[in-house]
């Protein structure tokens, strides 16, 4: 089993988003059962007294208007340093998030940390819809780096 993790700033918008639009893919392909997958935040701006922001009301519009399925229970959860013997794979979304997971996660000495646009022709970053207000450009982008990295895996 392939153990993924999404990581985003606050886990409210692009890694929950990554996380479910993965899930779908993987469940349409005939392959869930051979991943398992979770999101995770570099920051816990979106969570006090232990309990998590749920999904941004916009990033949960965006994924019912694209017909994919999710979690309206799933709450922000910190990205913790024990996280990295537990994951193959940690894929965030832009330069920043990738610097706090080095941080965090105590290096990547397996090389386990990548951007998710890596697994796209196009490469960047997913932009931040919290700031840009731009869900769909930020779901179209998790959309491609998703299928490419659903791709690489399968022929890896």
């Amino acid at each position: 089993m392939i153990k993924i993790c999404f990581v985003c700033l606050g886990n409210i918008c692009r890694s929950p988003m990554a996380e479910f639009v993965f899930k779908d893919m993987v469940k349409s392909a005939g392959c869930d059962k051979d991943f398992y997958v979770v999101s995770k935040a570099t920051h816990s701006d979106n969570i006090w007294n232990g309990s998590g922001a749920p999904i941004y009301p916009q990033a949960q519009q965006c994924l019912t208007a694209h017909g994919i399925p999710f979690d309206s229970s799933k709450e922000a959860t910190l990205l913790k340093s024990s996280d990295y013997e537990a994951f193959d794979y940690f894929v965030g979304m832009d330069n920043d998030n990738l610097y706090y997971m080095r941080k965090k996660l105590g290096g990547d000495p397996r090389h386990k940390i990548h951007a998710l646009m890596e697994y796209t022709p196009q490469g960047g970053e997913v932009a931040d819809p919290w700031y840009t207000r731009n869900f769909e450009k930020a779901f179209a982008d998790i959309q491609s780096g998703c299928a490419g990295l659903l791709t690489y895996l399968r022929n890896n």
